[in-house]
């Protein structure tokens, strides 16, 4: 990979839905995060972690959750809501976890954009099949999610094999071949900044091309994104859509609006229920950050796999105000910077033995260096003395557990760290 791809990728793997920021749910009584070892054909020696509700069902629908750029399957596990939804709804879930420089997923070569082609999509369905065959799961009920890096391989996925997914749900992807590369790189700048379009029977014609041949049914497909973001730009979810509709032979006139948020903005096509063949949501002034809130279970709802199947999304419940801990608190603080600009990773961990119900993070930021975005909390003022607050969906720190945030800023060349943080009031361990 050349350095300016180079580069670019470190800007997307830093500024990526990143940190993993969601903290985890509260574990089933024994099921557990498990590393898979020989699960099968792998060409690009991918990692394999499965999480296995207690009380699986006897044959179980199985969701493959495929993490962004810089993370792992660990780290989307813990940072997004798909295991405990699955304690909920008893399926079985597959986090693969790419190997190579930068953790991004394959969805450029064209060995990955083509069924059975090779590369890193072979490695994921082999995870597939062995979990088909070692917990009897139910081969029509198989679906795949993501997120960035995670979310283009969604759209991988579903073009190379219709014939194993069910339904798809990418959050802030791109279209299948959008990030087609003939170079032996990894980075298409153009797509990732929404400069590719296409009609929608030339994305449409790409999908049918990776699998030559295929007249089955093609699996549904719900697209997120947010306005603002500006790592895999908007303009990409209008080209998803024209992909996705096109393939399922479907007029782009939604057959539904609504807006089940605020500021979601969803849309239907060819048909106005829950399991609709394609459905989008648009996150209005929301940046690379997602999933978030009620998005996993929207997602669950969209594939069939909640009870009811109502296609309603779950409101977060607002946080409490702020619980002191009584004891010390940990706060480590990862920068990645460049010339101008830098991304932090911050990690709140609870060393106390009271329960945090709702949190506010309090440090200062060195002369010069200013926040322009953030992801997983919300950080005012932009300068000086700053406050993260969490949001509402990461509010509960329990004893021993920790939550994480992160954000993007620029710098006048001033790259130090804060010298101290303190948690609700109380001073933390800076590590």
């Amino acid at each position: 990979m050349n350095l300016k791809a180079r580069i670019a990728g470190a800007v997307i793997a830093a500024a990526t839905l990143v940190v993993a920021g969601l903290i985890r749910a509260p574990p089933a009584a024994s099921a557990q995060l498990t590393e898979v070892t020989g699960f099968g054909t792998n060409p690009t020696n991918l990692r394999m972690h499965l999480y296995v509700p207690d009380g699986v069902a006897a044959r179980p629908a199985v969701l493959v959750a495929v993490h962004y750029c810089t993370g792992s399957g660990p780290a989307f596990y813990s940072g997004t809501e798909f295991a405990s939804l699955a304690d909920r709804y008893k399926f079985v879930v597959i986090y693969p976890s790419a190997t190579r420089s930068g953790s991004c997923f394959d969805v450029s070569s064209p060995q990955a954009l083509r069924h059975d082609g090779g590369s890193d999509p072979v490695g994921i369905i082999s995870m597939v099949r062995y979990v088909q065959q070692r917990y009897n799961a139910d081969p029509d009920r198989t679906y795949v999610t993501g997120a960035s890096s995670g979310g283009m391989m969604t759209n991988v996925l579903l073009g190379d094999y219709p014939d194993v997914f069910k339904a798809g749900a990418a959050f802030m992807g791109v279209p299948f071949g959008c990030f087609a590369t003939t170079d032996g790189s990894s980075w298409n700048s153009a797509c990732a900044n929404g400069q590719i379009t296409k009609t929608p029977q030339q994305w449409g014609d790409l999908v049918r091309a990776a699998y030559p041949g295929y007249s089955g049914a093609r699996p549904r497909m719900q697209v997120w994104h947010g306005t603002e973001d500006t790592t895999l730009r908007y303009p990409n979810f209008q080209e998803e859509i024209k992909q996705w509709t096109n393939v399922h032979g479907l007029s782009q006139t939604p057959s539904l609006t609504d807006r089940p948020q605020s500021n979601w903005t969803r849309t239907r096509y060819g048909s106005t229920g829950t399991t609709a063949p394609v459905e989008a949501i648009s996150i209005q002034g929301v940046g690379h950050s997602l999933p978030m809130g009620g998005m996993a279970a929207a997602v669950i709802d969209f594939f069939g796999l909640s009870s009811g199947g109502g296609g309603g999304t779950t409101t977060p419940t607002p946080p409490t105000s702020p619980t002191p801990p009584t004891g010390a608190c940990g706060v480590t603080y990862t920068m990645n910077t460049w010339n101008t600009g830098f991304t932090a990773a911050v990690t709140i961990t609870n060393t106390s033995a009271t329960q945090v119900s709702s949190w506010a993070l309090a440090f200062a930021l060195p002369s010069g260096q200013t926040v322009t975005s953030a992801w997983n909390a919300t950080v005012s003022p932009a300068s000086g003395q700053v406050t993260a607050r969490n949001v509402t969906y990461n509010a509960t720190i329990a004893p021993g557990a920790s939550a994480s945030f992160g954000f993007q800023a620029a710098h006048n060349g001033n790259t130090a760290k804060p010298a101290a943080f303190t948690l609700n009031g109380t001073a933390c361990t800076a590590g």
